[in-house]
């Protein structure tokens, strides 16, 4: 009797570590960095918005039948904290990914760690050029068209439009004004000798831009491409208005586009201003019938019902997040890290719920970046209207 007691238990504790190893291997975990706190805290609100939607996911009977456990932690957009937390997702919490974390200084700042260890470091929100670089980091993948390819897309249009064009370039001094310039000017290749006028940058410590936007203005330049981020780009607006610039073409980034940073200019000032997206603005009347959208709102008053549907971060979140579903479906059974990166670079012009209409992400192993297209809008004193054909830097 002993002995088969002996038996049974044995069967038992096999069972149970057999169960365990099954619920293991039926759990993805995804780990993220964001600034939940600190002066960027606004962009944690992604994070809650990719919360839920996992959450929806798991609802739904999850990945392939497999739950998803999403690990979401704070950096207060700090580099020495996302290597802490980073390592601690990694090493602690096991995660297979790291997915959707903020931030160029931020992810650089793991982007060695996380290459040198083999984990996926999927769809950095970022648009450095830096981290489509199969050939030197093939675990790195970013989550946003490219500065270079805004500067590209603004670039064609002026030649399209205005082919004698006098351009002014005021831009950030960092890397992420010399990207957008980067790109514009090889979108304007020979003819940028000729057609940019004057050239003006500033640093993010600079209390004001006045005497760069008085410089530019005295070039005679009548296009404007004003790489700046942030306050610097209320002090653009207004401080152009202030000196009765007017140029023909008035360029901002997406990043600078936010309608927060109109408003402290006089929104008045900013009509005509051109942006670029390649995202519906589900706020938009014009999207009220789109069934991508439809489903957006449908979630976020579900898991997300006291959520203020005008700050776009909870749209953006939505929209990567349902990107990464693509990639972890297209896994099927094998979760590995190997095959998430191999799903990853093999996109072939997938939709998106959220994407324009006529815009697919694509990538290979030999082009990490998934969004290349755009589509220019231009400021009409109150919401940003879409105009002309999908652009690409293809």
């Amino acid at each position: 009797m002993k002995f088969s007691r002996h038996i049974v238990t044995l069967a038992f504790a096999l069972l149970a570590g057999a169960t365990a190893r099954a619920e293991d291997k039926g759990e993805i975990r995804i780990g993220q960095t964001l600034p939940y706190s600190g002066p960027l805290s606004g962009f944690g609100t992604i994070g809650r918005a990719e919360q839920a939607y996992f959450e929806k996911v798991n609802a739904d009977g999850g990945v392939n039948g497999r739950k998803i456990k999403f690990i979401s932690l704070d950096d207060a957009y700090s580099p020495p904290k996302t290597v802490e937390q980073t390592r601690k997702l990694v090493e602690q919490d096991e995660v297979q990914i790291m997915f959707g974390s903020l931030g160029t200084a931020t992810n650089s700042a793991v982007h060695r760690y996380l290459n040198g260890k083999k984990v996926p470091q999927l769809f950095v929100l970022s648009g450095a050029t830096k981290w489509a670089d199969p050939k030197n980091f093939p675990w790195t993948m970013p989550g946003m068209a490219a500065y270079q390819s805004e500067g590209v897309v603004y670039a064609k249009h002026i030649l399209q439009t205005k082919p004698d064009a006098k351009i002014a370039i005021l831009s950030q001094n960092d890397d992420f004004g010399r990207d957008y310039v980067a790109g514009f000017k090889r979108a304007l290749g020979d003819k940028a000798a000729t057609m940019i006028v004057a050239e003006a940058s500033y640093e993010t410590s600079a209390p004001t831009i006045s005497s760069q936007l008085a410089t530019l203005k005295a070039s005679g330049a009548n296009v404007m491409f004003g790489v700046v981020l942030g306050k610097f780009t209320s002090q653009m607006i207004k401080g152009a208005a202030e000196i009765n610039w007017k140029p023909d073409l008035f360029f901002v980034p997406t990043s600078a586009s936010s309608i927060s940073f109109l408003e402290p200019a006089g929104l008045e000032n900013a009509v005509g201003l051109i942006s670029s997206s390649n995202q519906k603005d589900a706020m938009d009347a014009q999207w009220a019938d789109d069934a991508g959208v439809k489903d957006y709102f449908a979630f976020m008053k579900q898991y997300l019902p006291n959520a203020d549907l005008n700050n776009s971060n909870y749209a953006a979140g939505y929209h990567y997040a349902s990107l990464l579903m693509k990639v972890l479906t297209a896994c099927k059974d094998d979760l590995g890290r190997d095959n998430i990166m191999k799903q990853a670079a093999s996109l072939r012009e997938v939709p998106l719920p959220l994407l324009l209409p006529g815009m697919t992400v694509s990538t290979d192993a030999d082009d990490y970046l998934p969004f290349q297209q755009l589509r220019l809008r231009r400021f009409d004193g109150k919401s940003w209207v879409g105009f002309g054909e999908i652009l690409d830097d293809r």
